[in-house]
C-alpha cells in the first residue's frame, strides 16, 4: 500500500512539474523576455510555481468545503451577493499576485537587514539545529517552524485589534456578516503588507527556506479558510483546544465577542487554541453566534457603520477609518 502511495504521489509530483514547465516556458518566460525581465527569471518562476498551487489549492478547498457548507450552514442566507467580493480577495492573495509584489517589494529590504546584522556578528537562528539530528528530519523541521510562526501570527492577530489605527483596518476582516470559505482573505491590503511583512521576516531569520516557506504558506491558509466556513463543525472537547475549528473561530467573528468582549476580543489564535488558553483569551463556548461589529447595527444613536460592499470602497473606508479613528 505504501508504494501505492509513493507512486501516485509521485506521478502527481511529476505531472504538475511538467504543468508548471510548460506554463513558465510557454507563457511567463516570453512575456518576461518582451518586458525586458530576464533579471528575475528565478523569482518569476518560482511565482509561476506559486500560482498553479494556489489555483489547485482554491479548487480543492471549493470542492470539498462548498458541499459541506450546503449540508451543515452555521446560518443560512437569502442573498450571498456580500460574499462576492470575498472570492476577489480569495483570488488575489491565493494565486500570489499580492505574495509576487510583496515579494519583489521586501526581498531586497531583508538582503539589506540580514547582511547587516551579519556585519554586527548576529547571524539567523536556523532552527534547523536546535536539536540536530531531530530537528534536522524535514517533517520536524516543518512542525517547529509552523508552531513558532504561529505562536508569532499569535501575538500579530492581538496587535491587529489592541492598536487602534490597525483595528481600523483589520476591521474590514471582522465586518463581513455573512462568514464563508471565501471570508478568510478579506483583508485590507495595507493590513495583509504589515502582517505578511513581519511574517516573512521572522521565516527569514529563524532560517526557513522557501520551499518550506511555500509549504508553510499552504498549510497556514488551508486550515484558516477551513475555520472561516459557513459551517457547523466542532472538533470536540479535546479536538478544541489542539486545532482551530470553525466553531471556536466563529465565535472571534461574534458580534460582542469578537472585538467589542473582554482582551477586545477572544480566540486569537491562527492554528493552535493553546496560545488563548495559555494567554487566558480564549472562550470555548457552545453555539454559532452572528458575525459582524457592533457598530454595524443601527440603533436610535447611529445609522450603523458602513464598512463598504465593493473592493475598492472597503480600501478607501478602511484608509479613512485609520486616520480618523
Amino acid at each position: 500500500m505504501s508504494e501505492l502511495f509513493a507512486t501516485v504521489f509521485a506521478s502527481i509530483g511529476h505531472a504538475f512539474t511538467a504543468v508548471h514547465s510548460w506554463v513558465f516556458l510557454s507563457v511567463v518566460e516570453p512575456v518576461l523576455f518582451h518586458l525586458d525581465g530576464a533579471g528575475i527569471m528565478d523569482e518569476a518562476y518560482d511565482g509561476t510555481e506559486f500560482f498553479l498551487l494556489g489555483l489547485i489549492q482554491i479548487a480543492l478547498l471549493y470542492v470539498v468545503l462548498r458541499p459541506l457548507e450546503a449540508w451543515r450552514p452555521a446560518e443560512r442566507w437569502t442573498d450571498r451577493r456580500a460574499v462576492a467580493v470575498d472570492v476577489i480577495y480569495t483570488f488575489l492573495h491565493r494565486l500570489g499576485l499580492f505574495s509576487l509584489v510583496l515579494f519583489f517589494v521586501l526581498d531586497p529590504a531583508v538582503d539589506a537587514v540580514t547582511g547587516l546584522l551579519r556585519l554586527r556578528g548576529i547571524s539567523n537562528v536556523n532552527l534547523d539545529d536546535v536539536w540536530p539530528g531531530v530537528t534536522s528530519i524535514p517533517i520536524v523541521a516543518f512542525v517547529l517552524y509552523l508552531v513558532v510562526l504561529d505562536f508569532a501570527n499569535y501575538w500579530i492577530h492581538r496587535a491587529q485589534h489592541r492598536l487602534r489605527w490597525w483595528w481600523a483596518l483589520h476591521s474590514l476582516h471582522h465586518s463581513q456578516r455573512q462568514m464563508s470559505l471565501w471570508s478568510d482573505d478579506r483583508n485590507h491590503l495595507l493590513d495583509d503588507l504589515l502582517r505578511d511583512a513581519i511574517f516573512a521576516l521572522l521565516a527569514v531569520l529563524i532560517g526557513v527556506q522557501p520551499g518550506q516557506f511555500v509549504l508553510l504558506l499552504l498549510a497556514t491558509r488551508s486550515l484558516e479558510t477551513l475555520q472561516h466556513a459557513n459551517l457547523k463543525l466542532s472538533f470536540g472537547r479535546v479536538g478544541e483546544r489542539l486545532l482551530v475549528s470553525p466553531r471556536f473561530h466563529r465565535r472571534h467573528h461574534a458580534i460582542g465577542d469578537g472585538h467589542e468582549g473582554p482582551h477586545r476580543g477572544c480566540n486569537f489564535a491562527v492554528l493552535f487554541p493553546i496560545w488563548d488558553v495559555l494567554f487566558r483569551s480564549g472562550n470555548f463556548a457552545d453555539g454559532y453566534p452572528a458575525t459582524g461589529i457592533a457598530d454595524q447595527l443601527a440603533n436610535d444613536r447611529q445609522p450603523g457603520r458602513d464598512y463598504g460592499r465593493g473592493f475598492w470602497s472597503q480600501q478607501w473606508l478602511g484608509l479613512k477609518r485609520m486616520v480618523g479613528d
